[in-house]
């Protein structure tokens, strides 16, 4: 018969086990891949017609090491020559008191899910003579909306850049009064849950060197609205911002420039109308869209795709109307118009489309009695 262990050493074999367990328990668990960061880019055409500053601001926060984010949005890129995550909700000729009063904003948050919005919004409610106090009511509708979404939303709100088209010589001062508002606002908003940032975008922009048309950037705007959205984001990436934010307002008068006008107000009509012409492997599909209309205009948007197998280094699109209709602004192209038949070209930024790529440009238009969709072709170069 065998006999029982000592006490001495069942003690010991039992403080190994525990001591086993213990090694266990402690080791430390490996932890799934954080979540990117999702980044809405929120506004009007200057966002998205093509609103190439994002395509700057997404190479330099993957430059600077913030590779864990995704720029979100209901809407495709609309080009730019830098490679870049391109989603976003830059809608051409849409108002900010629209969005809100029609509650469009809720089903764009709840497709994307952002936790940061980037917002430069207030450029067409401002040509629309609208008064700040209306837009900033607006503004936070949209703000209460996006916290339903997510209570912990970071957002990011521009003083926009200032704007000084020849049909509209009120509008410089417009943005000036507009924007001085915004920094009270925001104090009145925030919280220290779901911080509100002013980003001064209007300080230092010039609209005679660095927009195309007196409203829309060029290649120096485009770079001047990322260099100022870079700092608040990468704080906001990097934890630093944790509180309420809002940066100080600088008023300066913008200096004269040509004329492009954004639209008055929105109509949800639209008439996608594609059309190719293949060239040697080289095709591209042209769609029309009314982003807004009102009594006597409209505003119009044409996406251009590249829909064959090789790149495309220049495009032509045709659009055929046939109710007397007349573009009286065009960006991002350049037109001529005989008749109903307006011909656009590419300009010598946005000429070449990779396969698969998109670009974009929008135009306004009178319109009388009927304003039905126009036949529209594409043409590559």
């Amino acid at each position: 018969m065998a006999r029982p262990a000592p006490r001495a050493a069942l003690a010991a074999a039992v403080a190994a086990v525990v001591a086993a367990l213990a090694f266990v328990i402690a080791q430390p668990a490996v932890s799934a891949a954080a979540a990117p960061v999702r980044i809405m880019p929120l506004g009007d055409s200057i966002t998205g017609s093509p609103g190439c500053w994002r395509s700057l601001l997404w190479q330099r926060l993957q430059s600077s090491g913030y590779t864990n984010i995704d720029f979100v949005g209901t809407l495709p890129p609309q080009g730019c020559a830098v490679a870049h995550d391109g989603d976003n909700e830059g809608h051409g000729g849409f108002l900010a008191t629209n969005i809100a009063n029609q509650n469009q904003l809720p089903g764009w948050l709840s497709a994307t899910l952002p936790d940061i919005v980037v917002m430069h919004l207030g450029t067409n409610d401002v040509w629309s003579s609208i008064a700040p106090a209306t837009i900033l009511t607006a503004f936070s509708k949209l703000v209460d909306q996006m916290r339903a979404s997510n209570p912990n939303m970071k957002i990011l709100v521009a003083k926009i850049i200032p704007m000084n088209p020849s049909s509209c010589t009120p509008c410089g001062q417009r943005v000036i009064d507009f924007n001085a508002a915004i920094p009270a606002w925001a104090g009145g908003k925030t919280t220290a849950q779901s911080p509100i940032t002013v980003v001064d975008q209007f300080t230092g922009f010039s609209t005679a060197t660095d927009t195309y048309d007196g409203v829309h950037p060029n290649a120096a705007g485009d770079q001047k609205m990322s260099d100022k959205w870079y700092p608040p984001l990468a704080a906001l990436l990097s934890g630093a911002t944790g509180s309420p934010s809002v940066s100080p307002s600088t008023s300066r008068s913008p200096s004269a420039s040509p004329s492009v006008s954004p639209s008055a107000s929105r109509s949800p009509s639209a008439s996608p109308s594609p059309s190719g012409s293949p060239q040697a492997g080289k095709r591209c599909t042209a769609t029309y869209k009314v982003g807004s209309q009102w009594n006597t205009g409209f505003g119009a948007e044409v996406s251009v795709a590249n829909t064959g197998s090789v790149p495309i280094t220049g495009w032509t699109v045709v659009l055929v109307f046939g109710n007397g209709q007349v573009v009286t602004q065009l960006w991002n192209g350049a037109y001529t118009q005989a008749g109903g038949t307006v011909t656009v070209k590419n300009m010598s930024y946005n000429g070449t489309i990779p396969v698969g790529g998109t670009i974009g440009f929008g135009f306004n238009a009178n319109w009388s009695g009927v304003n039905n969709a126009p036949a529209v072709t594409c043409t590559p170069a």
